[in-house]
């Protein structure tokens, strides 16, 4: 699968996006463009090559930067992390469940919204991380609470946590707040 999403700044209505993504196992490119955290438009092609593909996305990149989008580079978003508190040390059957249920349900409700991705999963003690990149942690946020209630997760175990690219080892809580405990991954 191939990805390739760029924003541009509208002051009246805040950061824009557009997405194209191609599935090579199905010959198939969809595009996606609205207001980042608000659902895009979304325009499917199919049937085709790689070929095709590669040149109809950079006939894309090249039309989206003509309009004033650019890809923002991996150093200048941040990381946003949903973690859930376990039970148990290395995480149950049940937690491997949960860790798959709410990667797929974040990152597709992130995707659709131009919000950013799930880049990884992992499991520290009687913790599971979920670690987004996104370029709007606000959005990011209020995204995870709204995807992890609409998708009947346990919500009262979620804590997020915010960081700049080159400093994940610092998060910051973002919810829920106030707290007295410090975000730690």
């Amino acid at each position: 699968m191939e990805i390739l999403r760029m924003y541009k700044q509208d002051p009246p209505r805040g950061m824009l996006f557009k997405e194209v993504v191609y599935e090579p196992e199905d010959g198939s490119l969809m595009t996606t463009k609205g207001r980042v955290g608000n659902e895009g438009s979304v325009a499917v092609r199919e049937g085709l090559d790689d070929e095709s593909a590669a040149a109809a996305i950079a006939a894309f990149r090249q039309a989206a930067a003509a309009e004033g989008y650019a890809e923002i580079p991996e150093e200048e978003q941040h990381w946003v992390i949903a973690q859930y508190r376990l039970k148990s040390r290395e995480g149950t059957e049940r937690d491997r469940y949960l860790e798959h249920k709410a990667a797929t349900a974040i990152g597709t409700y992130f995707s659709w919204r131009g919000l950013g991705s799930v880049e990884e999963t992992a499991f520290a003690p009687y913790k599971l991380n979920i670690l987004c990149l996104v370029p709007d942690v606000k959005l990011a946020v209020r995204g995870i609470q709204v995807v992890i209630r609409e998708s009947r997760l346990d919500f009262t175990k979620l804590s997020i946590g915010a960081a700049p690219y080159a400093d994940l080892e610092h998060p910051v809580r973002k919810y829920p707040l106030p707290s007295r405990e410090p975000f730690e991954l």
